[in-house]
Parts: structure tokens; C-alpha cells; sequence
């Protein structure tokens, strides 16, 4: 099984346990980086929150009376296992964009690989903490969004203002058809392309890969955000 294999499983889990539960009650479904891996911000009337902590999924509410917590590990269930933990209905048509995974056999179990598990929600940790950082350092510039996890793509990303009628995404993948191995982009809304050529290395903006980042990858991470909206600041 290789990493994408896993990338692509917890996609679709993401996708139709995660992001479905957020769906079912708010027709929202864009996640957060939570502590431990990620999930859904608070929602309902007793702030329900359906989240991934290390290997396990996380159903949790604070009802009157008392706060709820239900837990299933992701190694070894499958999706109708997991969906019935989460409280969500499978068989409802669902649609998060163009690039909604099919919901595939929902009684077979998932395979994940614990390894890719654990690279995959540092490197969330990793993204979001340069994302934080930048943002600190725009000063309120660019009317930047909150970071979020988009499930269909399953990558970590902000939007932000580089200049009157310029936006770019500034983000992480923990890999897909791009690249196998982890990467950082940063996606101008735009054809905007200015300054040397060789930054722009994607045919949607500039990449730079997890092995590139070094042994300080928030900062080197932050820097390269940093770069990317400093050329189109031009």
C-alpha cells in the first residue's frame, strides 16, 4: 500500500463522516486543524464536534447535563462503522465540489497505513502554524481567511489579498496527483507570474516540497508563503 493509498482513504473518510456531519446540520463543510489532527469546528445548539485525535475518531458534544464524548478507532473500521459513531447518514446524496470522492463499499474496511496517519496530521499541524505566521505578519493587509481544511482536496489553505484584484491560495497538500510526497503551494487566482521564472514551477502557481523545507519547516514554510505574496505584491 503506498502513502497516497492512505491519503486517498482518509479523503473519503473525511469526506463522508467528517465533513458530512458538519453538512447534515449547517450545509457547511469546510474542517479545521483541531488538537491531535482535525475535524469540524464547534456546531449545533450543544457545540457538537466530530474530529480526528491520532488514530481515532471523535464525537464529542456539551448537552445540559453534562458533556458527551463517543471515540472509535479509524484502524480497522470502516466507513458505516465509523458513520454510525459519528451519527451521519451514509445513504443522503452528498456533494462538497467537482472533486467528492465516491462513497466506494461503506462495510469494507478502511486501509490506512498508522504511519501516514501521523505524518499527515503533523504535517496539518506543520501548514497551519506557518499559515498563523504569515497571517501575523500581513499586519491586517489582504483581508486573509482563516485557515481551513478543505475536505474534497484535503489540503490546508488560506486565501489571501496580494494587491487590488490579485488573490492567491497559500497552502498544503499532504500529497495527490501533483506529488506524492508533500508539498506547499501557493496559487495565484490569477496568471500572475511576476519575477523569476523558476519560483513558478506548477502550472497553478509555485510548489515547494516537505524534503525542501529543512529542519525548521514552520519558518521555512512561513518564508516561502512570504515570498510567493511578495512577488505578487511586485
Amino acid at each position: 500500500m503506498s502513502r497516497l493509498d492512505t491519503v486517498q482513504e482518509l479523503t473519503r473518510m473525511t469526506v463522508h463522516v467528517v465533513a458530512r456531519a458538519r453538512v447534515a446540520e449547517t450545509a457547511r463543510f469546510s474542517l479545521r486543524v483541531t488538537p491531535g489532527g482535525f475535524g469540524t469546528p464547534e456546531f449545533g445548539e450543544h457545540g457538537r464536534r466530530v474530529r480526528v485525535a491520532g488514530d481515532q475518531l471523535v464525537v464529542e458534544q456539551d448537552p445540559p447535563g453534562g458533556a458527551e464524548v463517543r471515540a472509535a478507532p479509524l484502524i480497522g473500521s470502516s466507513l458505516a462503522d465509523l458513520a454510525a459513531v459519528a451519527g451521519v447518514d451514509l445513504s443522503t446524496p452528498l456533494d462538497v465540489g467537482h472533486d467528492t470522492p465516491d462513497l466506494g463499499d461503506p462495510d469494507v474496511p478502511l486501509a490506512i497505513d498508522p504511519s501516514v496517519l501521523a505524518e499527515t496530521t503533523a504535517w496539518y499541524r506543520m501548514v497551519d502554524a506557518a499559515l498563523v505566521s504569515v497571517v501575523g505578519g500581513l499586519d491586517g493587509a489582504g483581508s486573509p481567511t482563516m485557515p481551513r481544511l478543505w475536505p474534497e482536496h484535503f489540503d490546508v489553505a488560506i486565501d489571501v489579498g496580494a494587491r487590488d484584484g490579485v488573490r492567491a491560495n497559500l497552502g498544503g497538500s499532504p500529497g495527490d496527483g501533483f506529488s506524492a510526497e508533500p508539498y506547499l503551494y501557493v496559487g495565484p487566482w490569477t496568471d500572475d507570474r511576476p519575477g523569476d521564472d523558476g519560483f513558478w514551477d506548477a502550472p497553478f502557481g509555485a510548489t515547494r516540497l516537505r524534503s525542501a523545507l529543512g529542519d525548521d519547516p514552520v519558518d521555512a514554510a512561513a518564508a516561502f508563503f512570504a515570498e510567493g505574496l511578495a512577488r505578487l505584491w511586485g
